[in-house]
């Protein structure tokens, strides 16, 4: 699945074209300097996981359709602290962790020490389990986020970025 996100004022847009041909297209308001969704893709990718935003995604789920199935299943917030639908856990586990890396890239970046210090209590809060082997993949996922980020500096608005999301069983061919 090819990933298309190109940069606005206020608002990155994301084209996606999956693996059998189908497309969608979204907006996302900015939340920082950074796209929100790229930070997914990094995390999700580097866990390996299928069931979060992207692997849904690629599954020919709409990206509306899987924000909507993570509030009807429980999104733990601190306003809605409940235990999630299994079906959403991966999405939840995925947004806490983009949450940190996200806080990091604000603030000037972060050790593999203090991103696990701000997702355990997270992922306890919204009463997820932590994804398996994280501490031995953050390396690899900051190595690749950061090299994302940093050509994502140096475009203009309006310039594309493109990710290639890899195939898994399931995805829509």
């Amino acid at each position: 699945m090819r990933i298309a996100i190109t940069k606005g004022t206020t608002q990155d847009h994301v084209a996606v074209t999956r693996a059998d041909g189908s497309r969608t297209r979204f907006a996302f308001t900015k939340k920082g300097p950074y796209p929100h969704d790229a930070f997914h893709f990094f995390v999700e990718r580097g866990l390996g996981m299928q069931a979060g935003f992207w692997g849904l995604v690629a599954r020919g789920m709409e990206p509306e359709t899987v924000q909507a199935m993570a509030l009807a299943g429980g999104h733990a917030s601190a306003a809605r602290a409940a235990v999630p639908d299994p079906e959403i856990v991966e999405l939840i586990q995925a947004e806490r962790l983009v949450e940190c890396f996200e806080a990091a890239s604000w603030s000037g970046g972060a050790d593999d020490a203090a991103i696990m210090a701000m997702a355990e209590p997270a992922w306890a809060t919204s009463l997820v389990p932590p994804p398996a082997g994280v501490p031995d993949k953050l390396g690899d996922i900051r190595a690749a986020l950061d090299a994302f980020l940093s050509d994502w500096r140096d475009v203009a608005v309006n310039a594309t970025l493109e990710l290639e999301w890899p195939e898994a069983e399931g995805d829509q061919r």
